[in-house]
C-alpha cells in the first residue's frame, strides 16, 4: 500500500529529487544488509529461526505507517532505514527456514510460491490504496506537485497500512511453524558449522555475479517515476504497481517449478536478458500505454528469477550454513543497492532517463553472460 506511493509522495509533497530518492532506497537497503549476515549466522547457531523472523516483521510493521507524519524527506529516510533494519533481521532466517522445509526436488517451486504469495499481497495492497484514494476524491494529478488535499489523502493511506501489518504479525506469531532443528541435526552438522570452507568457491562466484547484476538493478521507484513521465497519472500508480505484482504472483510458482526441471541457470540467464530488454525499452518509450505493457513484461522477469535465485543459494550450501549463506546473498544485493540507485539517479538527473535505463540494461547483459560460466547447469542438491 505504501511503496508505490512513496516516491511520488517524496517528489510531489516533500520536494525530493531523483538522486535523493535513489539515496534513500540505496542507503536503507545497504545498511540493513549488514544485519542479514549477522542474523543469518546467528540463526544457524540457534535451535529456532522463527524469533528472528517475528522480530524483523514486527519492527517494520510498527514503523512503516508513521510515514504519514513525515514532514521532510530526511524523516522518511529515517523511517525507511528502520523498516529495512527489520528486514535485515528477518530475511536470512526466514529464507533458511523455508529452505529447511522444502525437499531439494521442489525447492525452486517452494521459493517461487513464497515469492508469488508475497506478490499477491502486493497486488491487493495497491488496489486497496487506489480505492481509498478514489473514495477521498484524489485527482488525476497531472502536475508534479501535490496539493494539500491530495497529500493528506496519501498520508491517510499510509495510516491505513497499519491494519494489514498487524494482522500479518499476528499470523506469523500464532500460525507459522518451522521445521524441527533438534539436537541430532545440530550434532550431525557440527563439522559443517565449524568448517571455514563450507561455503564453496562456486557459491562466492555466484554472489559476485549477483552483485554485478544488482549494480544495474536500481530501485523500482524509478520505474514509477518514468511511468509518470510517460503520462500515467499519479492516481493510477497503485494500479500500475498492482499489475506488476499480479504478473509476479501468477508466474512466480511456475518459474520456480521450471527451475526444478530445467536448471536454475537457464531461468536466471533468460530472466536477466528479459530484464535488459525491458530496461532498454523503458529508456526509449514515448507513451503511457508502453509503460503499462513494460510493467507487465517486467513482472515476468521477477517470476523467472525471484524464487530461482534463492533456490540456487540453498542448492550450493549445506543445510547447517543456510542462514549464513542467505545472509551473504542478501548482503551482496544490499551492498550493490546503494551505488545502483545513486548512480541511476545521478545519470537520470545529468543525462535523462534513457541513459540511466541503458546503463542498467548493459550491466544485466554482462551479468547474464557471467552466469553462464559460474552457475551449475542443473539444480544442485544442497540437502
Amino acid at each position: 500500500m505504501i511503496y508505490p506511493l512513496l516516491p511520488l509522495f517524496l517528489a510531489g509533497a516533500l520536494g525530493a529529487n531523483a538522486s535523493f530518492i535513489g539515496a534513500i532506497e540505496g542507503v536503507a537497503e545497504s545498511a540493513a544488509s549488514l544485519l542479514k549476515v549477522a542474523s543469518g549466522i546467528r540463526s544457524d547457531r540457534m535451535k529456532r529461526r522463527k524469533p528472528f523472523v517475528v522480530a524483523g516483521y514486527a519492527l517494520a510493521s510498527i514503523v512503516r505507517p508513521f510515514t504519514a507524519l513525515a514532514q521532510t524527506a530526511t524523516q522518511v529516510f529515517a523511517l525507511r532505514l528502520t523498516d529495512r533494519i527489520g528486514k535485515g533481521i528477518r530475511t536470512a532466517p526466514r529464507d533458511a527456514m523455508l529452505a529447511d522445509s522444502a525437499p531439494a526436488g521442489i525447492r525452486g517451486r517452494a521459493f517461487g510460491f513464497h515469492a508469488a504469495a508475497d506478490n499477491a499481497g502486493a497486488v491487493l495492497g495497491p488496489l486497496i490504496a487506489f480505492a481509498f484514494l478514489q473514495a477521498q476524491g484524489i485527482g488525476s494529478l497531472e502536475s508534479s506537485r501535490l496539493d494539500s488535499a491530495d497529500e493528506q489523502a496519501i498520508r491517510n493511506v499510509f495510516w491505513l497500512a497499519a491494519i494489514p501489518a498487524a494482522i500479518a504479525v499476528a499470523v506469523l506469531i500464532f500460525v507459522v511453524r518451522e521445521a524441527p532443528r533438534g539436537d541430532s541435526a545440530a550434532k550431525s552438522s557440527a563439522g559443517e558449522l565449524a568448517a571455514p570452507t563450507a561455503l564453496s568457491r562456486r557459491f562466492w562466484a555466484y554472489l559476485v555475479v549477483i552483485l554485478l547484476f544488482t549494480l544495474g538493478n536500481s530501485t523500482d521507484a524509478f520505474l514509477l517515476l518514468r511511468a509518470h513521465q510517460l503520462g500515467v497519472p499519479i492516481v493510477l500508480a497503485p494500479i500500475l504497481w498492482a499489475l506488476l505484482n499480479l504478473v509476479k504472483a501468477t508466474t512466480g510458482t511456475y518459474g520456480g517449478h521450471l527451475s526444478d526441471r530445467l536448471g536454475r541457470k537457464s531461468l536466471i540467464v533468460a530472466g536477466w536478458m528479459l530484464y535488459a530488454a525491458v530496461y532498454f525499452a523503458f529508456g526509449w518509450a514515448t507513451a503511457a500505454w508502453q509503460a503499462w505493457a513494460l510493467f507487465a513484461v517486467y513482472g515476468i522477469f521477477y517470476g523467472m528469477t525471484e524464487g530461482t535465485e534463492k533456490a540456487l543459494v540453498a542448492d550450493l550450501v549445506p543445510r547447517a550454513r543456510r542462514g549464513a549463506a542467505f545472509g551473504w546473498y542478501n548482503l551482496a544485493i544490499g551492498l550493490a543497492a546503494l551505488p545502483a540507485s545513486v548512480i541511476f539517479g545521478a545519470i537520470w538527473d545529468a543525462s535523462g532517463a534513457p541513459s540511466a535505463f541503458v546503463f542498467g540494461a548493459t550491466l544485466a547483459l554482462l551479468a547474464a553472460l557471467l552466469m553462464l560460466v559460474v552457475a551449475p547447469g542443473r539444480a544442485g542438491a544442497g540437502k
